[in-house]
């Protein structure tokens, strides 16, 4: 009787874990990787000094080490996954990509706000150390998924997942085509994706403040998504659209590593 029942019980939890809210995987884990050792291009060498000491212990004591981090959380930590699902992403598309925090972000459970209260846990030298870890994971793979397009689109296709694509043969979706499957058809290694990154110009920012201006970066990712092309006409994608869009990905991840690097110098820097 004893197998049955356990039977019967893992059918239950993993029941139980499909009902749990499905955190978007931006970028995929590459993306992640890469904008945060862009973000360690541009880090100041005491900020440098204050993370190595927060993430002393970490299995991979690194800033892209921890990138991906936030998307494990559902079968790692489902509670913790479960009550930050939706800080991943805010739906902007149907709003003409302008944020209204009580339309947009009630509770503060999406993107924006989530970079916001996570910076300023960080930010602070009153809160434990291992309260900041956690805020600095946070914001590390935050700041990356406020500049995937498709983290700040439309709610009625829940950020690209319901849009059916099929390319190269294969059935996929919007979201997953931009979050990875662009990046990775190149063949590039990280390290020769993060060489080839390093040469896109620089976007330019504005002085950072804390909270960070992270509503700007989630409305500029939106007018991606908005524009007249970014949803082909068919369902079988050209390779043209690729050939097209996978620039502005990677316009998408330079921007994320300046805005993190930013973003990280200013609330880590010494008072």
């Amino acid at each position: 009787m004893v197998r049955p029942l356990l039977s019967v019980l893992t059918l239950v939890a993993a029941f139980a874990l499909a009902l749990l809210p499905v955190p978007a995987q931006a970028w995929g884990l590459l993306g992640h990787r890469l904008v945060a050792l862009l973000a360690w291009d541009d880090l100041t060498p005491d900020t440098r000094r204050q993370i190595d000491a927060l993430l002393q212990g970490e299995p991979d004591p690194t800033l892209a080490g921890i990138a991906g981090w936030a998307d494990d959380l559902r079968k790692n930590d489902p509670v913790l996954g479960k009550q930050s699902a939706n800080w991943h992403f805010v739906n902007l598309g149907e709003h003409d990509c302008t944020y209204l925090q009580r339309r947009d972000c009630p509770g503060g459970n999406c993107v924006v706000e989530a970079i916001r209260t996570q910076t300023t846990i960080l930010a602070d030298p009153r809160r434990t150390r291992a309260e900041r870890l956690l805020a600095l994971k946070f914001v590390v793979h935050f700041v990356g998924d406020a500049h995937q397009p498709l983290h700040a689109g439309y709610a009625h296709d829940k950020g690209g997942n319901d849009a059916q694509i099929n390319w190269n043969g294969r059935g996929t979706n919007m979201h997953t085509l931009w979050d990875s499957r662009m990046l990775v058809s190149t063949g590039r290694s990280e390290h020769a994706y993060l060489a080839h990154l390093r040469t896109l110009p620089r976007p330019a920012i504005a002085a950072m403040t804390l909270p960070p201006p992270a509503a700007t970066w989630a409305e500029q990712s939106c007018r991606v998504v908005t524009q007249p092309d970014f949803y082909p006409r068919r369902a079988k994608l050209e390779q043209a659209y690729v050939d097209k869009h996978l620039p502005i990905a990677e316009r998408q991840l330079r921007a994320g590593g300046v805005a993190l690097a930013a973003v990280l110098n200013k609330a880590l820097a010494q008072r």
